[in-house]
């Protein structure tokens, strides 16, 4: 990780060289009194960036997992409320549908969201979407003769769902978890729109108070960088330790 942040600001210092452009790195130059002033409110971000991408991915896999057993119904009704639903919120821009969260329910039904709830709430629906085929996925690649096997010994749906098909299921499908809240994260930058104080919000009111847009955009970056490359490793271990299993 630390070698890619290198190679990353080796990049930007060549590229920076080729043209006329005045870097101010003090803006964030840790040790002057005004970039550790400037770095510390950058990071203040930090906070509602994880809280509202952890909470998003948390509620989306727990709908997506829901809306995907619905699909294997038998019950026809159900089986075009999955695909209603799916289609639905997978066709909405994330930043169309956190718009008329924030300022379409109150009007038009009398709801209104804070904005850190509106982003929740938009981040929710529009990943559990995804997650719903994730899961999918995952079921269907089962063998039937497990479950055929798992009948045989008097298993029901429930049982044979929780002992055989979803821990199976879980070890294919994680990669695709893991990329999901990379997503996530990503698009958790758009609820700045709203006048939520995440990380892309701080970086915005601080580019219009020290108008240095380049170097304060590149800070924000690294912190996704950061943030990512951590997600991605901690997913990879728990690869390798259900692998294990």
């Amino acid at each position: 990780m630390i070698k890619i942040i290198f190679y990353f600001f080796i990049l930007i210092f060549f590229s920076g060289c080729s043209n006329n452009y005045t870097w101010g790195w003090y803006i964030i130059n840790p040790n002057l009194d005004e970039g550790y002033t400037n770095i510390r409110f950058l990071i203040s971000g930090f906070n509602i960036t994880i809280i509202i991408s952890l909470l998003s991915i948390i509620i989306s896999l727990i709908i997506g997992f829901f809306i995907s057993l619905l699909g294997f119904s038998n019950n026809k009704t159900f089986k075009i409320f999955n695909r209603i639903y799916i289609e639905f919120f997978r066709s909405i821009p994330l930043l169309v549908l956190l718009l008329w969260i924030y300022y379409g329910l109150p009007v038009v039904f009398g709801i209104s969201l804070s904005p850190f709830f509106a982003g929740i709430v938009s981040l929710a629906l529009s990943d559990s979407a995804f997650e719903a085929e994730v899961f999918r996925a995952g079921i269907q690649s089962i063998n039937k003769g497990q479950k055929d096997a798992a009948k045989s010994i008097g298993l029901n749906k429930f049982q044979e769902m929780k002992l055989i098909v979803f821990p199976q299921a879980l070890r294919i499908i994680l990669p695709a978890i893991g990329n999901q809240f990379v997503y996530v994260l990503k698009m958790s930058s758009l609820v700045s729109i709203i006048g939520l104080a995440d990380l892309t919000r701080k970086a915005n009111e601080l580019v219009v108070s020290v108008y240095r847009p380049l170097e304060v955009y590149t800070f924000l970056v690294i912190e996704y960088l950061i943030l990512i490359l951590i997600i991605s490793y901690f997913v990879k271990k728990l690869e390798d330790k259900l692998k294990k299993n």
